[in-house]
């Protein structure tokens, strides 16, 4: 079995790549930001299915959390995202369309182009840490 075979580098390496084809959408959205009629792309986000937990549980079903009260003094908590809890600010989605039919928003994609490449670079620091992990195991500490 080669190292590069374990789910958890593949995984890794398919997050990079998926990220690096984002990448390109969204450079192709930006570059087309005064393109007539031009309505701006993005990729579907990455879904890891299969993959099983040490737990058990499959990693793309997170395990729900709650909040426990332990004592009836505590203030019950409200659900985020519910009518009496916080919501995310900002617009849930791309209205701005310019006379000329075009609906990309240059500062929206710049913000997903900064956030995919965090991500991409966590991505990538986990592949380098998980692989220099995998060679002090063996002993290759170079």
């Amino acid at each position: 079995m080669a190292v590069t075979d374990l789910p958890l580098v593949e995984a890794l390496k398919t997050k990079m790549r998926w990220h690096q084809a984002r990448q390109s959408v969204l450079a192709e959205n930006v570059s087309n930001a005064d393109t007539p009629r031009y309505k701006g792309r993005d990729l579907k986000k990455l879904e890891f299915s299969g993959l099983v937990g040490a737990s058990g549980q499959s990693i793309s079903e997170p395990t729900p959390v709650t909040i426990a009260m332990t004592s009836p003094n505590h203030i019950e908590a409200q659900a985020i995202g519910s009518e009496d809890g916080f919501h995310e600010n900002g617009r849930k989605g791309d209205f701005e369309v310019r006379p000329n039919g075009n609906a990309v928003n240059v500062e929206a994609e710049m913000v997903k182009t900064t956030e995919n490449q965090i991500d991409f670079q966590a991505a990538s620091a986990l592949y380098q840490r998980g692989l220099s992990l995998l060679k002090m195991a063996i002993g290759k500490n170079g």
